[in-house]
């Protein structure tokens, strides 16, 4: 039987028909799939097949299904899961019954095993009593061993276990020694805390989006947060067995503490949590929560139908970026080519690295679909054609995304630099490529200046790009076109902005010429 991990256990009876070859061939998917076959017996007789009418072609199975996800609708899932295995398989099988295998675990106390003869021997004076008593609750008496278990079976279970102490004795590690019954199973602990944790964060939430505003915005969040505050509370009076109102306080002062947080009164500078924070925290929380719900279902199969897609998508989009797709769009948007910049290798990196954030926002898509798997809503059975029209769709819904952002953030860029250059201030960088405002002086008679682009005004400076190919490459911002010149046949100067003027260079001093593959200095 195959080995596999799974988080719920289902018990389901499964009609099988079709006679021993279909039997044989059901019980070997089933050992497939790591789903123990506990008895069968035939259709109408007890003591699986009780309550189905007689058929001598069919078999009823008692199989344990064991999957991943939730508790809550788990039985359900189980049905969907053996329900497309076997269609898979081309068998007919129905799922007669199914029911999650619960275990009501019991919160043990844990013990040390000590020396009970060191302890016996203990000083009557009370201050030595006391003493006595700290050490061995330090463990000054221990000899080793841990005993789980209620205190006259921890203190059997260690002077029967244990070989080295004539007289062991049980010192306890925990306070549930002291009434069992008020404390959860861990797993449901775990799962109240939780629900105590998501409460308190709402409430804090809709208070800061609350600050603020008015009218109905201002009511919406207000009832937002009385519903979290409410949920809260009730969620504080079910944390533990006994004590309720100590499970009230705890969430209260959870709930004051995140509401604090977030609302600045923490912090000396009053800056508290920003609604874009939250957001963008709530997407990646949310992102990263489904991504790991999604793949810890997969087995080798989805694996390659799945994960397979999204490499490619990953390795596209890496390789697009390796050929500097940003500062190409970039490029395009100032009417430049992009062998017009030239851009150093790290800053090639960063627009790889932003080309690959642009794209998690879409990861959206498959994290959706891994919370709803572990919710037990979808289902896909091995041998199903869906898998291939599905990446197909990620693929290129992916992609699509990827473009358009990639697009909007070189226009962004664009105009930025475009509008700069209208008011002749200091224009912005993007991913290594840095426009400078440059003076440009004709070393040789503006007859025989060779180039490309609109007529040269020495008179006012130019953006420029660098030198690419022995050519220097300016932006016109009167006609909005690139000016590209032979470097060999202009001197670039640093202007200082550009909104004054450019002036001849004065007697005694020599621009600086630009020579082919020789960016200008500034």
């Amino acid at each position: 039987m195959a080995s596999v991990r799974y988080d719920q256990r289902v018990r389901a009876l499964v009609e099988v028909r079709g006679g021993p070859d279909d039997w044989e061939d059901a019980q070997r998917r089933f050992d497939e799939h790591g789903w123990p076959v506990r008895g069968f017996s035939a259709s109408g007789e007890p003591p699986h097949g009780a309550g189905l009418d007689p058929d001598p072609e069919a078999r009823v199975y008692e199989i344990e299904v064991r999957l991943f996800g939730a508790l809550k609708a788990c039985d359900r899932g189980a049905s969907t899961r053996v329900r497309k295995v076997m269609r898979g398989a081309r068998l007919e099988a129905y799922v007669r019954f199914a029911e999650p295998v619960r275990r009501d675990r019991e919160m043990f106390s844990q013990w040390r095993v000590v020396d009970s003869a060191r302890r016996r021997a203990r000083p009557p004076h009370s201050w030595r009593r006391t003493w006595s008593r700290l050490a061995l609750r330090c463990g000054r008496h221990d000899v080793g061993g841990v005993v789980t278990g209620q205190p006259r079976q921890a203190l059997r279970l260690a002077r029967t276990h244990t070989s080295a102490v004539a007289g062991a004795g049980v010192r306890p590690l925990d306070g549930r020694w002291r009434g069992t019954v008020k404390h959860w199973p861990e797993e449901e602990t775990e799962r109240r805390l939780f629900h105590a944790v998501s409460w308190s964060l709402l409430t804090a939430v809709a208070l800061v989006f609350a600050d603020g505003r008015s009218g109905f915005a201002w009511w919406f969040w207000a009832a937002v947060a009385c519903l979290g505050a409410v949920g809260g509370i009730r969620v504080g009076t079910r944390l533990a067995r006994e004590g309720r109102w100590f499970g009230v306080v705890a969430v209260l002062l959870l709930m004051a503490f995140f509401a604090a947080s977030g609302l600045g009164l923490l912090d000396s500078d009053g800056r508290g949590w920003t609604r874009r924070q939250i957001l963008m925290t709530a997407l990646v929380s949310g992102v990263a929560a489904g991504l790991w719900l999604l793949v810890r279902q997969w087995s080798w199969g989805e694996w390659i139908a799945w994960a397979v897609p999204l490499v490619v998508t990953l390795a596209l989009s890496s390789f697009l970026a390796a050929g500097s797709v940003l500062h190409a769009l970039y490029a395009d948007g100032l009417s430049l080519s992009p062998n017009d910049i030239e851009v150093p290798a790290v800053w090639k990196v960063l627009a790889a690295v932003k080309l690959l954030a642009l794209l998690s926002p879409v990861l959206v898509v498959p994290a959706w679909w891994g919370i709803a798997r572990h919710r037990h809503h979808f289902y896909a059975a091995p041998g199903e054609r869906l898998n291939g029209a599905l990446n197909a769709c990620l693929f290129l819904v992916m992609l699509g995304a990827v473009t358009l952002q990639a697009l909007d953030s070189a226009r962004t860029a664009v105009d930025r630099t475009t509008r700069a250059a209208e008011r002749g201030g200091e224009p912005p960088s993007y991913f290594g490529i840095q426009p400078q405002w440059t003076c440009v002086e004709p070393a040789v008679p503006l007859a025989r200046l060779s180039g490309e682009g609109p007529r040269l005004s020495p008179e006012r400076p130019y953006l420029s790009f660098g030198v690419a190919g022995g050519t220097a490459v300016l932006w016109d911002r009167t006609t909005r076109e690139p000016l590209k010149l032979r470097a060999s046949q202009v001197r670039l100067t640093p202007a200082g902005s550009g909104a004054t003027g450019c002036e001849a260079p004065a007697a005694g001093t020599t621009a600086l010429r630009v020579t082919p593959g020789t960016p200008p200095t500034g």
